[in-house]
């Protein structure tokens, strides 16, 4: 019965609920509303665009573009502008000045040789020494670091390594000495008396139609790569015994008519590599003999040489030099400097990028299905001489019967280059080398022309380094005779 009860007081609460809910059971229903259309599936949502990161790299060549074009490839959200900035008159260092502390400042910068170090001494690199480890996985040659770094710290690194090489004719030699034989010819000319004692063979030979060498200018290098000590010490200039010996060796060679005389990088010059030279009167004239670089064969002799390809060999000559390369440095102000340096790592410092490069796997062909819009012109040949020990063991062999192998007469200039890279003493350069050196070498060529005396060119060299660096102390002049 209580349970009846119960009951139906549930009844009556579920009721009065009810209509309190509907407000009222005297309106009349609503008519029941349309079904609502199907919603139309929302067009899938674009991606957003990914912003890509602009890297500015100034160089003063297309070399490096070929490598960011590469880069590109790799990392598609990277952006890279190349500018090219000519050296003619000292254009590209005084645009890299200007920009600094400006809103046009580049990120990463090539740096020639001759004033690579101006910038590694001073404060507007970034440091790079987080990217040394790289060079210890891939044996970078201790003269391309040394070259990029000062006071421990490393700021440029470079994708070559430059060791020179003496370059002769087999054709002369054999002629002259009876031997086109590398190892019979590096013993006439193992030491700089040896040196000149060939020369004067070669003139005899010839009867004067034969030349040692180009110009004497071609061995400054080599001399001063032999150096005990680099031209500024504790602020005070040093004048070395191998700078005196320089001198010389240069007069002896112009007292001797060993030299044909043509400055180098002259139309004379160049018409020695291909046998045709010729003096005042028409004579045809030949020279033995180059000083030259890695970056000398496949770039300077070679494209030079008409049609005496297959007639050269290659050794060490009297002296272990090296000349010249390209280092790879970023701002410190550079607003994308984790960017910067994963660009030079990969130019300089990546196994891979070194191969293609030193192979020849950078064919226009290439670069062009990654940029359509690349020059026709933008490629690189195989033979660079890469700065990675690593690399270049690994690919010396593919020289073998290559196009370079055969322009020297069945010579591996890899293998050539890899002996002698590990001589190379990169702690000689400085920052102030390339305007000491140039002012040397002005009033050099008044001495040897009898413009001037040895006394006054020692005199007139120091006085304009006095004046350019005014801070240092500066030596007396050599005695002379």
């Amino acid at each position: 019965m209580r349970k009846s009860v119960l009951y139906l007081l549930s009844l009556l609460v579920v009721a009065s609920m009810i209509l309190a809910a509907c407000g009222g059971a005297t309106e009349a229903p609503a008519e029941p509303a349309e079904p609502a259309a199907p919603a139309e599936p929302a067009e899938p949502a674009e991606p957003a665009p990914t912003e890509k990161t602009v890297l500015n790299v100034w160089s003063f060549t297309n070399e490096i573009r070929t490598m960011a074009i590469a880069y590109e490839a790799k990392n598609p959200n990277v952006d890279v502008v190349y500018t090219m900035i000519p050296m003619t008159d000292g254009e590209y260092q005084t645009k890299l000045k200007s920009s600094l502390g400006t809103s046009d400042i580049p990120d990463v910068i090539a740096l020639e040789a001759a004033f690579v170090k101006e910038w590694v001494e001073a404060d507007f690199l970034a440091d790079l020494n987080d990217l040394l480890p790289l060079t210890e996985e891939l044996q970078t040659f201790p003269a391309v670091v040394q070259v990029g770094s000062h006071e421990g710290v490393t700021k440029g690194y470079s994708y070559q390594a430059t060791p020179g090489a003496f370059f002769y004719r087999r054709s002369i030699a054999t002629e002259c000495f009876g031997t086109d034989d590398p190892s019979e010819v590096q013993a006439l000319v193992a030491d700089l008396d040896k040196f000149v004692e060939t020369a004067a063979t070669i003139q005899e030979c010839s009867g004067g139609d034969y030349f040692m060498v180009g110009t004497s200018a071609a061995m400054f290098n080599p001399f001063l790569a032999n150096r005990a000590q680099p031209w500024i010490v504790d602020d005070t200039l040093i004048i070395d015994p191998m700078v005196e010996a320089y001198i010389d060796f240069a007069k002896v060679m112009r007292d001797g008519d060993y030299e044909s005389q043509a400055s180098q990088w002259s139309e004379g010059w160049f018409a020695g590599m291909s046998d045709t030279l010729v003096d005042a009167e028409g004579t045809p004239k030949r020279i033995f003999s180059y000083f030259l670089p890695t970056w000398g064969l496949p770039y300077v002799l070679m494209p030079n040489s008409g049609e005496t390809g297959g007639d050269w060999a290659m050794i060490d000559g009297p002296l272990a030099y090296q000349w010249g390369g390209t280092w790879v440095g970023a701002m410190a102000d550079s607003p994308n400097i984790d960017v910067a340096k994963d660009f030079i790592a990969f130019v300089a410092l990546d196994e891979e990028n070194l191969t293609n490069w030193a192979t020849g796997v950078y064919t226009n062909e290439y670069l062009a299905a990654i940029d359509p819009e690349v020059p026709e012109d933008q490629a690189q040949a195989p033979g660079d001489f890469v700065s990675s020990q690593v690399v270049v063991e690994k690919i010396t062999a593919s020289f073998d019967g290559s196009e370079l192998y055969e322009w020297l007469g069945g010579q591996n200039n890899y293998e050539a280059f890899g002996k002698a890279a590990p001589k190379v003493n990169g702690a000689l350069l400085t920052g102030s080398d390339d305007a000491i050196q140039r002012a040397l070498e002005t009033v050099r060529d008044a001495y040897l022309n009898g413009e001037i005396t040895e006394a006054e060119m020692w005199q007139q060299w120091l006085d304009s380094v006095r004046s350019e660096f005014p801070e240092l102390l500066i030596p007396d002049p050599p005695a002379t005779d």
